[in-house]
């Protein structure tokens, strides 16, 4: 498959030529149901930044939008959805976005307050058979390039609750990873716009990396 075929070029490749030549974009997720898709607009940009300049990874400086019945959706290895309304995956999304994640697409959902109800309904549409499962802080995904031995790092406090990663997990390969109570893209933002520490806006950057890096060696 197309992804399949994209990841393993890039696992082939010295980082020295993907710093030069950008190999892949990355996507975020328009989906219907009246939420705020568009939320965060310099998060992904910031990120990609981010991850070019201090791991190399090639990811094109231009994030990309895609929906998620569009054959454009296995253009790219990851995507990433936020917002902070509701959300709502019609048939044929459905069925793209569970061909996307099984053939090798990885999906980070990012709650940016307001988005675990639907979210999780409309995933179950998705997978049935599945559930979220909390993430232990043993977990791969938190020591891929950086070490985050307590799990996420909490950016905004919302409800005031722990920063949670949740999982969906077939057939032993992590397809799906869920931030909750943490507002991770919050802290990818341009400063201007939050005003939050440096070093918390880094913890949130390196924390984004080890996503980018999981999907990326994961497929």
């Amino acid at each position: 498959m197309k992804i399949k075929a994209f990841l393993f070029l890039f696992l082939g490749l010295s980082q020295a030529i993907l710093a030069q030549n950008p190999l892949f974009k990355i996507a975020k997720v328009k989906y219907k149901g009246g939420g705020d898709w568009y939320a965060n607009k310099t998060s992904l940009p910031n990120l990609i930044q981010f991850a070019n300049q201090q791991k190399k990874m090639g990811i094109d400086p231009s994030p990309e939008t895609v929906e998620l019945a569009s054959p454009m959706l296995w253009n790219y290895p990851f995507i990433h959805l936020t917002g902070h309304g509701n959300v709502l995956f019609d048939k044929e999304e459905q069925r793209n976005l569970r061909q996307y994640l099984l053939g090798g697409g990885f999906l980070h959902i990012d709650d940016n307050y307001g988005l675990d109800k639907s979210i999780r309904r409309e995933m179950a549409k998705v997978f049935p058979e599945l559930s979220f499962v909390e993430l232990p802080f043993s977990h791969p995904i938190y020591s891929q390039a950086y070490s985050f031995p307590k799990g996420l790092p909490k950016v905004h406090e919302h409800d005031g609750k722990a920063p949670q990663g949740f999982g969906l997990i077939y057939q032993g390969r992590l397809i799906c990873f869920y931030s909750y109570e943490c507002d991770l893209g919050n802290g990818w933002e341009d400063e201007s716009i939050y005003h939050d520490p440096v070093e918390k806006r880094e913890a949130a950057l390196k924390m984004g990396v080890n996503l980018l890096q999981f999907a990326f060696l994961h497929p």
